[in-house]
């Protein structure tokens, strides 16, 4: 039984954009590694293999005093710009995993790194259970390293990393998973095969059931401080499986609700709203609570420049009846039948913001079984909470702007309730 292999992103390296600067130790690195590949071929077939990645041409006898040395005498001569064509080419034409590392890494130069911080907090979920419950360690090992030819870890008896992991891990059973993941390399290996571990781990033939649930949603808590996320992509014989990919950075409105809320009040509104888009992501429950908030100061703060009052106990739904009242937001203040449904969603909305920000918010003590809020659960509550809240700004101030249409209730005085400091 295999792990299932998943598109997360992709290690074809021929179809990454070269880097605008590679560092030099890199391209050393890679052209000792594409001259490794080449002298992995038989030596009267080097010089042909040369040509074909187009490196100088030579003689077999000179192949056949050191391949090696051959293929490493014409990587020098040529700029760095050839080598990593040249590595593409014989990477998309045979199996070399430590050139297409080498590859994947120049390439991913160009993006948001994972950094050492997360991966060792990553290496971390694992401590005392292993890789896969369904299959062995071993087997899921292997789907994804070439340790049967990769070498043992110096000093050890052991000619490949294989036997070394067998031993140490199968006969003796004296290496933490730690021990394991950081010897395979997972602190240093390329992003994509970062990723193609991460979503093996999270396959269905490697966990299942709540168990399979669980690990995605603490693989994507971390992740997303690095800019990407775990996300289910698609489910296979019923059962769930996930791909990394990178991680929203928030929807197309909040420039838009930023700039609006500034302008009411660039101090506790605004800042509300910030650390509320902030924490949809890193936490959750904290969001969910600013979402609540955000909209009780935006209601707080109308109804004090309107003139109304408002009690220290009332809670969201009570403030925003008030406030639709001020603002003639009641779906009874209209006559068109479609501007009433919307209204009457407004109401829903708020008032379902305040029963989610109960139950899944940090207001309350979670208890042994209620449910986690994930960060789809912040992302909805947030938008909904800075989409009414802008609503609500707009609309106050073309009640202001009208003079048709009053701002305040005849015979209020706006000293009849407790109002915030």
């Amino acid at each position: 039984m295999g792990v299932i292999e998943r598109g997360v992103f992709s290690d074809m390296t021929s179809r990454q954009p070269m880097p605008l600067a590679i560092p030099p130790a890199m391209v050393k690195e890679l052209r000792h590694l594409l001259a490794s590949a080449i002298s992995d071929a038989k030596a009267y077939d080097v010089p042909g293999l040369c040509r074909r990645l187009n490196l100088a041409d030579g003689d077999e006898q000179e192949a056949f005093s050191s391949k090696y040395k051959y293929a490493q005498k014409r990587l020098v001569e040529v700029s760095a710009e050839q080598v990593v064509a040249s590595a593409r080419q014989l990477a998309a034409e045979e199996q070399h995993f430590e050139l297409s590392e080498q590859l994947a890494k120049i390439d991913e130069l160009n993006g948001s790194a994972v950094t050492i911080l997360t991966r060792r907090r990553l290496i971390a979920l694992f401590e005392g259970r292993p890789l896969a419950r369904e299959i062995d360690d071993i087997e899921l090992i292997r789907s994804l390293w070439p340790i049967g030819s990769m070498r043992a870890p110096h000093p050890s008896d052991e000619a490949t990393l294989e036997d070394y992991l067998h031993r140490h891990t199968i006969r003796n059973d004296d290496l933490t998973q730690r021990d394991v993941l950081e010897t395979l390399g997972l602190l240093s290996c390329s992003r994509a095969h970062l990723f193609k571990f991460l979503a093996a781990v999270t396959a269905p033939d490697a966990f299942s059931g709540n168990e399979q649930v669980e690990l995605a949603e603490k693989i994507d808590g971390l992740l997303r401080h690095d800019g990407y996320t775990l996300a289910l992509a698609g489910r296979i014989s019923g059962s769930p499986f996930y791909a990394v990919r990178p991680a929203p950075s928030g929807s197309p409105a909040d420039a838009s609700i930023s700039a609006t809320l500034a302008a009411f009040d660039p101090t506790q509104v605004h800042a509300r709203w910030t650390m509320a888009m902030e924490r949809r992501a890193s936490e959750p429950a904290g969001a969910i609570t600013l979402a609540r908030t955000l909209l009780e100061d935006v209601c707080k703060w109308i109804l004090d420049q309107a003139g109304e009052t408002w009690q220290e106990a009332d809670d969201l739904p009570v403030l925003y009846r008030k406030l639709a009242k001020v603002l003639k937001l009641a779906p009874d203040d209209n006559t068109e039948q479609v501007f009433k449904q919307i209204l009457g969603s407004c109401q829903s909305v708020v008032e379902s913001l305040g029963a989610l920000r109960n139950k899944l918010s940090d207001a309350h003590s979670p208890g042994p079984k209620r449910a986690r809020p994930q960060p789809r659960h912040a992302e909805l509550a947030v938008n909904l909470a800075g989409a009414m809240a802008t609503f609500l700004v707009a609309t106050w101030e073309a009640r202001k702007s009208d003079p048709v249409s009053p701002t305040t209730t005849p015979g209020s005085s706006g000293t009849g309730g407790k109002k915030s400091a």
